[in-house]
C-alpha cells in the first residue's frame, strides 16, 4: 500500500472521529445545560449512565472509564494495522461515539444519555453516540459478511 492510501485512511478515520465527537458533545451540552422535552412516546431528559448498555458493569466504578479508554485506543490501533480503507469510516463512527462517551465519564462521572423511548414498552435511555456506534457496527458486520465489498 502506498503513502496516499495510508494518508486517506488516517484522514477519514480522524475526521469521522472528530466529527462524531463534536456533534455528540454539542447535543449533550444542550441537555446538561437544562433542556428537557416530553411526549407520549419519547422523552428528552438527562440521565448519567454509570455503566455501559443498560447500566451493565456499573459496579466497576471509576475503573470503567480507563478500561474503555484502553479499548478505544486498541480499536484505533487495530484499524490502522489492518490498513483497509473501507473500514475507516465505520470504525471512525464507532470510535468517535465511544470516545465521546468515555469523555463523558471523565467530565461528568457517567455517560450523558437523553433519549428515553417509552411507547409500548420502556427502553433504555441512550444518546446520539450510541446510535452512531450501532450504525458503525452494522456497517462493519456487512463489510465482513460480504468481503467482496471491501477489496482494499
Amino acid at each position: 500500500m502506498d503513502k496516499n492510501h495510508n494518508f486517506r485512511l488516517l484522514a477519514i478515520l480522524l475526521f469521522s472521529i472528530a466529527g462524531i465527537f463534536i456533534i455528540d458533545q454539542n447535543i449533550k451540552t444542550v441537555f446538561v445545560e437544562g433542556f428537557r422535552y416530553y411526549t407520549d412516546c419519547i422523552d428528552f431528559i438527562l440521565v448519567y449512565n454509570k455503566g455501559v448498555a443498560f447500566s451493565m458493569f456499573a459496579f466497576i466504578g471509576e475503573y470503567l472509564k480507563y478500561i474503555q479508554a484502553v479499548l478505544v485506543l486498541g480499536v484505533f490501533v487495530y484499524v490502522i494495522y489492518l490498513r483497509k480503507l473501507c473500514y475507516a469510516l465505520p470504525a471512525g463512527l464507532i470510535l468517535g461515539g465511544a470516545l465521546s462517551n468515555v469523555y463523558d465519564r471523565f467530565i461528568h462521572g457517567g455517560v450523558v444519555d437523553m433519549v428515553y423511548w417509552h411507547c409500548g414498552f420502556d427502553f433504555a435511555v441512550f444518546n446520539f453516540a450510541d446510535v452512531i456506534i450501532d450504525i458503525g457496527v452494522v456497517w462493519l458486520l456487512i463489510l465482513n459478511l460480504k468481503p467482496a465489498i471491501c477489496k482494499n
